[in-house]
């Protein structure tokens, strides 16, 4: 699990790592986390795994910024999909980040971030 989150979580060395990642990532309970995963690559799909929302994104009226990333296990073409159902989407990709692009990808998160919430 140690490559997974330095490649797709956090792409950074765990010593770098924010303090408030690593400690949100200790205060983690299993027993709440991995049954409430969606389908998932590593094989911890949880009760959500078949749970699907998808229809219900053309209902969301106010505006919505979507990221994704590139080396983010969540499919940026599916955040891209998502932000086009959305009837005031918005999509954002950080091309160097993760899953927590604030921090390894704050050249694109931030600047994007900020610009969508000007636009409002």
């Amino acid at each position: 699990m140690e490559h997974h989150y330095v490649l797709h979580v956090c792409r950074m060395p765990l010593e770098d790592w924010p303090d408030p990642v690593t400690r949100s990532l200790g205060h983690i309970n299993p027993a709440i986390y991995v049954p409430m995963q969606g389908p998932s690559e590593l094989g911890v799909s949880g009760t959500l795994e078949d749970w699907d929302r998808s229809g219900d994104l053309q209902g969301i009226d106010v505006p919505t910024l979507v990221i994704g990333a590139t080396h983010d296990t969540m499919d940026p073409e599916h955040m891209r999909w998502m932000s086009e159902q959305l009837p005031k989407g918005r999509y954002l990709h950080c091309p160097n980040g993760s899953h927590l692009s604030q921090f390894d990808d704050p050249e694109h998160y931030f600047p994007g971030l900020i610009d969508f919430l000007r636009s409002l």
